[in-house]
């Protein structure tokens, strides 16, 4: 694995096991939201930009994220 590929797997281990702590959860539930809502692939996407924000930052990020997929699939 490349240096870079392996900084985002750990920068998206890192956004789950927070992600997690941040809504009372597991971090299989979290896999499952995370994937139901394409979050891994957005940050993954836009980790050159994310992964130098503040944790609250991120969290907050992350729930405006689903939150605007959950809007998407609701029209």
């Amino acid at each position: 694995m490349k240096d870079k590929e392996l900084d985002i797997a750990y920068f998206i281990s890192f956004c789950i096991d927070q992600y997690k702590v941040h809504i009372s959860a597991t971090g299989s539930e979290v896999m499952n939201i995370f994937d139901q809502y394409g979050v891994t692939e957005y940050l993954s996407a836009n980790y050159d930009v994310l992964h130098t924000q503040s944790r609250q930052w991120l969290l907050e990020e992350i729930d405006d994220f689903i939150q605007q997929r959950k809007q998407e699939k609701q029209k």
